[in-house]
């Protein structure tokens, strides 16, 4: 199976990787996301070290039915070769109502197929408010139009 864009990267395909794993992040269906992964791929997410696909649907089933409304915005920080760096904000609440803001950063490694061999992430967890959302679109992809990271001052 092959998921173009292929490496090498550059600006423009890794761009368009980040904002593939974006869209497929806010479906928030966790068999389309592990198919963007190799069969065996390790995970680091905060505390947790996972492999394969399987751990990896199970992992997400779990983060999403805590994580509620969940919106992510990801942006390319630099990429060479067959590893692209990204960092992340999305917003979130909880079943009792709380909102958290959650900022991170990844590290991704590419097989030459364009399939995820390795996922390293680290995250922070923020209170906010429910008037301090800056993501409001409806639940799904994030609109072209919105702003990024950067517009947001994130």
């Amino acid at each position: 199976m092959s998921r173009p864009p292929l490496p090498p990267f550059n600006a423009e395909t890794a761009a368009q990787k980040a904002r593939m794993a974006e869209d497929a992040w806010n479906s928030r269906d966790p068999e389309r996301v592990s198919l963007a992964y190799t069969p065996d791929c390790p995970w680091r997410n905060r505390a947790e070290f996972i492999a394969g696909r399987g751990a990896i649907v199970a992992f997400l089933q779990r983060k999403w039915a805590r994580e509620l409304d969940y919106r992510l915005i990801k942006e390319v920080w630099t990429h060479a070769g067959n590893r692209i760096a990204v960092r992340f904000a999305y917003e979130w609440h909880d079943d009792s109502g709380h909102w958290f803001r959650s900022y991170g950063n990844e590290n991704w490694e590419f097989d030459e197929a364009g399939l995820m061999s390795r996922r390293i992430a680290s995250i922070n967890d923020l209170p906010i408010q429910e008037s301090e959302r800056k993501f409001h679109w409806p639940l799904g992809a994030r609109p072209a139009d919105h702003p990024s990271l950067s517009d947001l001052g994130l």
